[in-house]
Parts: C-alpha cells; sequence; structure tokens
C-alpha cells in the first residue's frame, strides 16, 4: 500500500513537495519548510521596499503595485512563485504597527511567539465544533477559557464559577453580551430588553440591537468622555415598566482610551435590577497588571465582560473573548446537531463543542493565546502592558513641549493620546478641522506616518474638536521614538475645506 504521500497517480502538483503539497500529517512540516523560508523572505523585502510604515502614493499607489498581477491564471505558476510575488506584495502594501509611526488604530504588531502558533493552528487546521475534529486544541481551549475566566472574576469560594468562550473579537463580543441578556429577560417572563450605553459606546452596540430585533439603544451623555452614572441611572427609570434593561459600559473607549465608571454604573445597575456587560476589547488586559488592574475595579461585578487579546494582547487578528461571571449565563447557546454533538455522544463523554460560540467551523485561536500566555507568564504580559502606558503618559508630556503642537486638556487615556497642530487652533472652527484632517491625509498618501482621527470636546476652548490620535499598543517603544512623528504632525499644511453643499432651486438650477 502507497503513503498518502507517495504520488501513487503521477500528478506533479501533488506529493510532498508539489504545487498541491498538504500542511498536515507526516510530511506536512517538510513542505512547509521551504515554503516558509520564500515567505521570510519575500516579508522582509517588502518591508525593506516600503521602507516606512505604510505604502506612499495612497490608493492609486497600491493599486498601481499590485499592477496586472493574475490571481486566477490558466496555468499555475507554483507554490513559490506565487508566494514571493504576493507576500512581497502585500508587505510592500502593508500598513505595519511594528513602525511606531503607525498609531491610527487599536491594531497591535503581533508577537513573533503567537504568529508562529497561528502558523501551526493553520497548518493542523483543527475546526472548533466538535471534539473528533479537535482533540488537543479542545483541551488547549478549554485551559485558556477557564484562565481568562479567571483573570476577569476573581471569586471566593462559594461563588458561581465563572467562564469564558474565544470570539473573533470584540464585535462578536458585544452581540454574544446582549444575545445572553435577552435570552435572561425572555426566561424571566418575555419581557423586552432595553439597553443603556453611553454615546461613547463602541458601534458594535447598537448593530448588535438591531441584529437582535431589540429597540434602538438609550444612548446617555458622556461628560467628559465617560458614562455618567446618574444619567444612566435616569434612563433606567424611564424606562417603560416591566421593561428588563441591560447597562453596557466601556472601559477604553475607542477614541480616547478611557474607562466608564464601572463601581458606580454597576450600583446603578443593581438599583434597577438590570444586568451589565463591560465591553473592555481595549481595556481588558489591564487586569494582567497588579499595578494597572484597580483602573478596571467594578468589572468583576459585570455579568458578562468583552476583552480582544488581538489589541492590548499582541495576537494576531483574530483573538477576542467573552467572560461570563456563571457559566450557567451560556446555556442559550446550546445547539444539538446530531453530526456533531448527537446527545449519545456527550453523555458517553465526547466534549460539546458547538454551544461554545455562534460560529460552527471556526479557528483553533486559543492555540496561540496560550503559547503566549506560557511564553510570558503574567508578569511578563503586565510588563508589556505598563510599558504601553507609561511611553503614551511620556509621549503627552512630550506633545506639552512640542511648541507646534496642543494635547486635548485631561489625561491620557490607556495608551491614547489627542493632539492638534496648534496652526488649526489660529483658524476658525471649521477651518481649523479641515487642517486636522488635511494633515493625516498627507501623511497617510506620502506614507510618512498613521495617524487617527476623533472627535472630542475641547475642555480648553470649548466645543468638540477634531484631534489627531495616537493609540499605542507597540510594546518596545520609548516616547523618543515619536519625535519625528510629532515633527511631521506639526509641519504646515493649508487645510481643503469640504465642497458647499448645494440645494437645487425650483427651476432645476442649484444655490
Amino acid at each position: 500500500m502507497s503513503g498518502a504521500g507517495d504520488n501513487p497517480i503521477g500528478d506533479p502538483t501533488a506529493g510532498p513537495r508539489g504545487r498541491a503539497a498538504l500542511a498536515g500529517g507526516v510530511h506536512g512540516a517538510d513542505a512547509l519548510a521551504p515554503l516558509t523560508a520564500v515567505v521570510l523572505d519575500a516579508l522582509r523585502a517588502g518591508a525593506v521596499r516600503r521602507g516606512g510604515p505604510l505604502p506612499g502614493g495612497g490608493p492609486e499607489g497600491v493599486e498601481e503595485r499590485f499592477g496586472a498581477l493574475e490571481v486566477l491564471p490558466r496555468h499555475g505558476v507554483g507554490a513559490e512563485t506565487a508566494l514571493r510575488e504576493l507576500v512581497e506584495l502585500v508587505a510592500e502594501g502593508a500598513a505595519d504597527p511594528a513602525d511606531p509611526a503607525c498609531a491610527a488604530h487599536l491594531h497591535c504588531p503581533p508577537l513573533a511567539v503567537a504568529a508562529a502558533a497561528d502558523l501551526a493552528a493553520s497548518a493542523l487546521n483543527p475546526s472548533m465544533d466538535s471534539w473528533d475534529q479537535a482533540p488537543a486544541a479542545t483541551t488547549v481551549e478549554r485551559a485558556v477559557t477557564a484562565e481568562l475566566a479567571r483573570l476577569v472574576y476573581r471569586r471566593g469560594p462559594g461563588s458561581p464559577g465563572p467562564d469564558a468562550l474565544i470570539t473573533s473579537g470584540g464585535t462578536e463580543s458585544n452581540l454574544l453580551g446582549l444575545l445572553l441578556a435577552r435570552e435572561e429577560a425572555r426566561a424571566a417572563g418575555g419581557r423586552t430588553l432595553r439597553v443603556v450605553c453611553g454615546a461613547t459606546a463602541h458601534h458594535s452596540v447598537r448593530r448588535a440591537a438591531w441584529l437582535l430585533g431589540l429597540p434602538e439603544p438609550v444612548a446617555v451623555e458622556c461628560p467628559g468622555g465617560r458614562l455618567d452614572p446618574e444619567a444612566v441611572r435616569g434612563a433606567l427609570a424611564a424606562l417603560p415598566a416591566g421593561a428588563a434593561a441591560l447597562v453596557v459600559a466601556t472601559a477604553g473607549t475607542t477614541d480616547e482610551g478611557l474607562i466608564d465608571p464601572l463601581p458606580a454604573l454597576a450600583d446603578a445597575a443593581a438599583a434597577h435590577r438590570a444586568r451589565l456587560h463591560v465591553d473592555a476589547a481595549y481595556g481588558g488586559p489591564l487586569l494582567f497588571s497588579e499595578r494597572l488592574a484597580p483602573r478596571l475595579a467594578g468589572v468583576e461585578r459585570a455579568d458578562s465582560v468583552t476583552c480582544d487579546l488581538h489589541k492590548l494582547g499582541w495576537q494576531p487578528v483574530a483573538a477576542g473573548v467573552l467572560a461570563v461571571a456563571d457559566a450557567r449565563y451560556l446555556a442559550p447557546l446550546r445547539l444539538t446537531a446530531d453530526y456533531l454533538n448527537a446527545d449519545d455522544d456527550t453523555e458517553a463523554g465526547l466534549p460539546d463543542l458547538l454551544g461554545r460560540s455562534l460560529r460552527t467551523s471556526r479557528r483553533p485561536d486559543a492555540l496561540k493565546i496560550a503559547a503566549t500566555l506560557r511564553a510570558l507568564g503574567r508578569d511578563g504580559m503586565a510588563a508589556l502592558v505598563e510599558r504601553c502606558v507609561a511611553t503614551a503618559e511620556e509621549l503627552a508630556a512630550r506633545i506639552d513641549a512640542h511648541p507646534g503642537l496642543r494635547r486635548r486638556p485631561g489625561g491620557t487615556g490607556i495608551s491614547t493620546v489627542l493632539f492638534r497642530p496648534t496652526a488649526a487652533d489660529r483658524l476658525p472652527p471649521e477651518q481649523g478641522d479641515a487642517l486636522v484632517a488635511e494633515v493625516r491625509r498627507r501623511l497617510l498618501q506620502e506614507g510618512r506616518a498613521v495617524l487617527g482621527r476623533a472627535r472630542a470636546e475641547d475642555g480648553e476652548r470649548g466645543g468638540a474638536r477634531l484631534w489627531l490620535k495616537a493609540t499605542l499598543l507597540h510594546p518596545h517603544t520609548r516616547a523618543a521614538d515619536f519625535a519625528g512623528l510629532l515633527d511631521l504632525a506639526a509641519e504646515p499644511v493649508t487645510p481643503v475645506l469640504p465642497a458647499p453643499r448645494t440645494t437645487a432651486r425650483t427651476d432645476g438650477g442649484t444655490v
């Protein structure tokens, strides 16, 4: 009998070194080794050709580089050529979060250990919808989720047992948080769930309410960017009689990295018998640090908590988590499909994975998380988180000392700093905001920097202003690494004002 790698039919695309060689099995590593070398060389070459945080020339420049490359040719070019061409093109045209000048978004440079573990996950390709497709990966996921649940919920003996699920990120985790609260409300008598959140809540909260057929969330005021507990109490008191409620708090807003007052919000929710969900997609990893964890005091009182480790956890996307205070809260996710989790198989001891996600087929994302946690330990993770937070505070001080920049008044967010050129303050508000927007676009077009944008209140001059945003997720940078970026942001530029709106006249013209 010939083995699977013996190519018995003489197909040149098969076998351990052919164009269609497989990544798994006994010969999988042999097939991957030369291709991995090609990928690494292409990544290196692409980064050198890019030479900065992102490619210059804007969208048109990237399209031009891709050129006439045919993705589906009549005859294939072979694995090594395809990889070399495509990986080098994508690397050259990438926004590189490992470059200090790439600081716009919650977009982290992944740790090498996590990326390497992700390669192993891709090669083994377990599908986390049934145990017989993922025996060992099931065990790894169970260990990871148990550890992360304990990180969020530090409970004493006799408390409900917490649990956690691996998700694709904050959007899915927030959807699950609302779904579980809706099902709890239905189980308590079929009441309509009303969601109360801050005006600064992530857009996925509104989207989740829409997907679940819930009323539009009640968005309450956020003075200084944080959810006001008294406003929440008022919103809860104003809900229709008999309505069930879910308060959604944020630990790390997208625009400013601010943390809502969680203890007071937990008190407000408890006073009105409302559920509490905390979106800590950004701020959750502060819990690794004994010094920073007190910033999330009160999170342990939430019924459910979102946390993304592909933000301040340095994982390749995706690496989301939903933690719940009581494992029984996950019961509504249970589902039976005979080919995946037949009752007799479950009774015989085969783990049931189908109720661990809204998805069916899903990657073993817990593997890269496990490799990272084991490699660095809690102290190592804490050190990286603390470094990002400290660097943001140092950057804020540098901005305060820079003659061409002004920082948004107040403290920094978790690792987010808002600032704008002082030249914008010398213009009328609309023109000043247009200048800020043009600075950002110019730097993108030239490939020199990736800064974000955020509209937030200006406590110094009043009113909302447009700010440049630096989100620091690079764990090995220091404030001095951003000196050039600050100078770029302060360079003079001519604002491009939006075209005036036109209104149709009754005679067919415009005014």
